[in-house]
């Protein structure tokens, strides 16, 4: 007898125990990133996939930042579907500002919390989890299933996805499905390119006292974050049923990333996310170096934004700057088949049918976009991501695990 959507649902909700404890122990193996060693998280992946008797592949470009790679087949042919997660995570910068362990898994009122928890080791067991249900019933299933688990995304996977992406395409599939934090009533179909720019201002420098003799590298430096703020004010190109996609979401984006949120989804952003400069208190600064954090809207690209970057910083001598990263924005056509399967399934599930919108940060899912693949990303709300009290609650984490359950599903079977 097939098995049924429904019969799938009983499944994750018999295992909702087991569920938790993985997530829970998932987030006790420390990932973050940098340095990057997912050795520790990487096992814990592999012995769940031991235990299910699922073949698997690493693939590690980098000794201490494998990828985990499985695959499938169903009885007939048909599509590839890649169910794409990460396991390196952000560092964590002081853990006495939380108020549980960052590398706990605390269960406390009804919540997960810890590094990890939603930036992405939900949504990366959410991923798991779908990979060894659906193989019980390969049989019922058309095609070709793909669990990419991928070490370094959160520097842009030179050693994960991106080196896959060069060396391994064949995993990639026809389509990816991918658990990031966007927050159930919404879903993402795209994303903003990272543009990131180092820059370095050196003087003579001078005795503290003798500001006459040279200019202040330091006080150079926020002249030039002031002039970087006006990139702020550039027109984007108008993408006709993209616009109209994030304007009728404007409400739910702000209700998931905060009041102003869907405000910057179109337009660029600079973030002068590191400063360094002077050595003492009482001496002119020499030197200062500094890394920017622009984030490009679809509709535009680094051509459009290194020119006006010249021209600023063409005023001030002695100043040079190099880039150190830049990615295109891309999207998914936000009526492509797999965003009807995430809301259908997300609807039935909690009522609440989540809108397509574009992403403010990059995820490894762009480079299924960047090869013209559908590329869907569906998970918990970001909570505490980058910054204190990462947590996300028990039902957003089962219902999560359900939706990408159902919807592989759903894509397997059409």
């Amino acid at each position: 007898m097939n098995v049924t959507k429904q019969d799938l649902e009983a499944w994750v909700e018999a295992d909702r125990d087991v569920l938790i404890q993985y997530l829970r122990d998932f987030i006790r193996c420390r990932s973050p990133n940098p340095p990057g060693d997912t050795l520790e998280a990487a096992q814990h992946v592999r012995t769940l996939l031991d235990a299910q008797g699922l073949d698997y592949e690493i693939i590690a470009p980098n000794e201490v930042m494998p990828n985990i790679v499985s695959s499938f087949d169903g009885s007939v042919a048909g599509r590839h579907l890649a169910l794409n997660g990460h396991i390196d995570v952000f560092p964590v910068e002081d853990a006495s500002t939380w108020s549980q362990d960052p590398w706990g898994g605390a269960l406390v009122g009804g919540k997960i919390y810890g590094r990890g928890s939603a930036d992405m080791k939900c949504g990366t067991t959410a991923s798991i989890f779908t990979y060894a249900y659906l193989h019980r019933i390969r049989e019922q299933l058309k095609g070709r299933l793909s669990l990419v688990v991928v070490s370094d995304e959160e520097t842009f996977g030179p050693w994960g996805a991106r080196y896959l992406a060069e060396h391994r395409p064949e995993v990639f599939g026809d389509c990816c499905l991918n658990g990031e934090p966007s927050g159930i009533s919404t879903l993402r179909f795209g994303e903003k390119g990272p543009l990131w720019l180092e820059f370095r201002i050196r003087t003579a420098g001078a005795h503290g006292a003798y500001t006459h003799m040279s200019p202040s590298a330091t006080a150079i430096a926020s002249k030039i974050i002031a002039d970087l703020a006006k990139l702020e004010n550039i027109v984007v190109p108008d993408l006709g049923n993209l616009e109209s996609a994030i304007s009728s979401a404007s409400e739910v984006i702000d209700g998931e990333y905060g009041a102003g949120a869907a405000a910057i989804i179109r337009k660029v952003t600079v973030n002068p996310g590191l400063v360094s400069g002077g050595i003492k208190v009482n001496m002119v600064a020499a030197e200062c170096r500094m890394q920017v954090d622009i984030r490009m809207p679809n509709g535009l690209n680094e051509k459009d934004i290194l020119p006006r970057v010249d021209e600023i910083i063409a005023e001030y001598p002695g100043v040079t700057y190099r880039v150190i990263l830049s990615e295109e924005p891309a999207w998914t056509p936000p009526d492509t088949e797999m965003i009807d399967y995430v809301r259908q399934n997300a609807k039935q599930l909690s009522g609440i049918d989540p809108a397509p919108i574009i992403s403010l940060g990059a995820t490894d899912a762009r480079l299924w976009r960047y090869k013209g693949l559908p590329a869907i990303v569906y998970g918990p709300a970001p909570r505490g991501m980058g910054s204190i009290d990462e947590h996300v609650p028990v039902e957003e984490f089962i219902h999560v695990v359900k939706c990408h359950l159902l919807s592989a599903f759903d894509y397997l079977t059409k």
